[in-house]
């Protein structure tokens, strides 16, 4: 491991080029060198993006599942029951369509707060219109 962490003090280009060579001396050298980039996390960006992005798209999985289980879900056999259910799943599905429009506005509340500040703050004579002059 002496001579990853010799690799590493070089950054990121040397381990890509390290990578490129290996692939072209002998491929399975170069799979298992990029095996060994993305186990040991040496390639990743380090602000958390990769996790937010698979945190996204499970919860997108998760809705399009559970959506698509709803629309097939089979009778009970009681069409009171469904019919219960079905009407109580479709206002609950509103009222999380109307939270989520809820929680998009606070935060462009939020941000336009946040916003106003910044400019208010800002000295007069600092506008880009003063930086053509």
């Amino acid at each position: 491991m002496e001579l990853a962490t010799r690799i590493d003090d070089l950054g990121k280009p040397a381990w890509i080029g390290l990578l490129i060579v290996s692939f072209v001396i002998w491929w399975p050298a170069g799979l298992a060198l990029l095996a060994f980039l993305i186990w040991s996390g040496r390639m990743g960006c380090g602000n958390g993006r990769g996790e937010r992005h698979w945190n996204d798209a499970r919860t997108r999985i998760r809705d399009a599942w559970w959506h698509g289980v709803r629309r097939k879900a089979p009778s009970s056999g009681n069409a009171a029951f469904d019919e219960y259910r079905n009407d109580m799943l479709d206002r609950l599905e509103a009222e999380q369509r109307e939270f989520r429009a809820f929680l998009n506005r606070l935060r462009m509340a939020r941000d336009k707060s946040e916003f106003d500040q910044f400019m208010s703050e800002r000295e007069p004579g600092e506008g880009p219109d003063t930086a053509r002059a």
